[in-house]
């Protein structure tokens, strides 16, 4: 399904891009045989070879398992990237709101789950219109109140076609979602008498209940899916649609397939792990149970940035030229990979690398930085240089993606 790409026509407001290649639109890019020397400091940049490695294993394993993906789309927000999960065979793309939701319909995506609740009513009138523009589209969302019910019933209430919506099921210190199977019920009741609305599953958000690995979170993630089974098993579904059941952050996937395909014959299982794409090197490299978990490869961050020395005031510390508008810290600070030592704090466009004992650099130099987080990486980037081996002397710039931020 081919979506509407972004194609502009660079200039000095592509950040990370040069001079040189001002008047170039983005799919001549691959052809202007440009190197990552070319690109002005910092950049970030995304590796071919680690993404194409990264969908095809964690694709491949859903397929054995016969479970679907719908991967998060806010990621990257960028529809090449969209294009390249839907093509690997992705049952549609998440987003977070219905404004993202919107975009991914106007590039041409046509199962588009908003993994939240709709809770502004215009917003849900315009999810009606674009339901009715188009009888391939589907759409679905989430609802964990009556009070969100009522008003998604109330600005659909004349739609032509019915807004899919499924019932979020939470549990104490989680996220949103409802606290308790016997609210989720009565949410599903409220949906089902709504004209505009149909009760299309169950859903939920898994991570907060697992913040490691270990066995004890494991657990209480496993105790949490329970409950959208059993949610599951309650409900009476209209007649005609197969329900979803959906869950799967990056971070257990692996859990929730475990435990939801016990309903793949009454249910499509759908799971929306989004940051598999790029993965990481700070806290999915952590998290991600690709690997020996899944009896899988394991998979290869595929971002990077790339920030110059612009100062040595004292021995021992450089000051590199990437900093908060450039590069994730809401969970991990970047990590110095061709040349030991540590990020230690950034400010807006400042990075603080204390270098290990023999370790130096000197002015002007060019350091590699390992990333986390990728949701909070391409947010700002407006376009991202796409290269073929990040090892290499001079990596080659074969192309590049735009973001929709």
């Amino acid at each position: 399904m081919p979506l509407q790409i972004p194609d502009p026509v660079l200039g000095a407001w592509a950040k990370g891009f040069p001079a040189r290649a001002a008047g170039l639109r983005l799919s001549e890019v691959a052809d202007a045989g440009l190197r990552l020397s070319d690109l002005p400091t910092p950049v970030l940049t995304v590796h071919e070879a680690a993404l194409a490695h990264n969908e095809e294993t964690v694709f491949g394993w859903a397929r054995d398992l016969g479970v679907h993906l719908a991967p998060h789309g806010k990621t990257t927000m960028a529809p090449a990237m969209w294009q390249r999960l839907l093509d690997a065979g992705a049952w549609g793309i998440s987003i977070a709101t219905p404004w993202q939701a919107e975009v991914a319909i106007a590039a041409g995506v046509h199962t588009v789950l908003i993994a939240n609740a709709v809770t502004d009513a215009g917003a849900a009138v315009r999810l009606g219109e674009l339901l009715a523009a188009d009888h391939d589209l589907r759409i679905l969302c989430w609802a964990d109140s009556v009070a969100t019910v009522d008003i998604l019933a109330a600005a659909l209430a004349d739609a032509s076609r019915p807004l899919d919506v499924l019932v979020e099921l939470g549990g104490a210190h989680g996220r949103t979602g409802a606290r308790t199977i016997d609210e989720g019920e009565r949410i599903a009741a409220a949906i089902s008498a709504a004209p505009g609305l149909r009760l299309a599953g169950v859903t939920g958000y898994e991570g907060p209940f697992g913040p490691d690995r270990s066995a004890d979170s494991v657990a209480a993630v496993d105790a949490y899916l329970e409950t959208i089974v059993a949610l599951h098993q309650k409900l009476v579904y209209p007649d005609g649609i197969r329900p979803v059941l959906s869950a799967g952050g990056s971070s257990f996937p692996d859990r929730a397939a475990a435990v939801l395909s016990s309903q793949r014959d009454t249910a499509d299982v759908v799971l929306r792990s989004g940051a598999f794409q790029i993965h990481d090197d700070g806290f999915y490299s952590r998290m991600s149970p690709f690997g020996p978990l899944t009896g899988t490869a394991p998979l290869r961050s595929a971002m990077h940035a790339w920030s110059r020395v612009l100062s040595q005031p004292e021995g021992g510390l450089a000051l590199l030229d990437a900093g908060r508008r450039d590069v994730p810290f809401d969970i991990d600070l970047p990590t110095p990979q061709t040349v030991a030592g540590e990020i230690t704090a950034l400010n807006d466009q400042h990075a603080f690398l204390h270098l290990a004992a023999g370790a130096s650099v000197v002015v002007g130099d060019v350091v590699r930085l390992g990333l986390s987080h990728p949701c909070t990486a391409f947010d700002k980037w407006r376009v991202v240089a796409v290269i073929d081996d990040p090892d290499a002397d001079d990596p080659r710039v074969i192309g590049a993606v735009a973001t929709c931020f």
